[in-house]
């Protein structure tokens, strides 16, 4: 899912969808929502759809594992997009682990670009070595 979770934010959320992932990329937006927030139902419906039609017909191994994986992959974002890099709600905030620190690096490296092009990090979980500290200034 991070492969395709890559293209997606790169090509799709910084190409022709760019329109509803801007706000996530310009700060000066107080609200609580964004737009960029619609494409949990983007991706939920599919995966929820997959899930649920996997299961009815006979038990599809392959629709299933999909949605679940769509579910489970959009489980994390929320976890460590929303909640853990920009604190929507304030969780592992002082965090020391050099995982955790890199991801925030990485997502940090990709907001500092405010336009569609230039940018840089477009994954979630699998973070380049040079975001992590002890890898920096060799």
């Amino acid at each position: 899912m991070e492969a395709v979770a890559w293209f997606t934010h790169k090509y799709i959320m910084h190409g022709f969808l760019w329109v509803l992932h801007k706000d996530h990329h310009d700060r000066s937006n107080d609200s609580v929502f964004e737009r960029n927030d619609f494409f949990f139902l983007i991706f939920a419906i599919p995966g929820s759809v997959f899930i649920i039609v996997g299961s009815q017909l006979g038990f599809d191994f392959f629709l299933f594992w999909i949605g679940l994986g769509i579910t489970l992959y959009g489980a994390a974002y929320f976890f460590v997009h929303d909640l853990f890099i920009h604190q929507r709600i304030k969780v592992l905030k002082k965090t020391k682990n050099p995982y955790l620190l890199a991801i925030r690096r990485g997502h940090k490296v990709h907001h500092k670009y405010l336009g569609k092009e230039d940018g840089e990090c477009f994954g979630m979980l699998l973070v380049p070595l040079k975001y992590f500290k002890f890898f920096r200034n060799r």
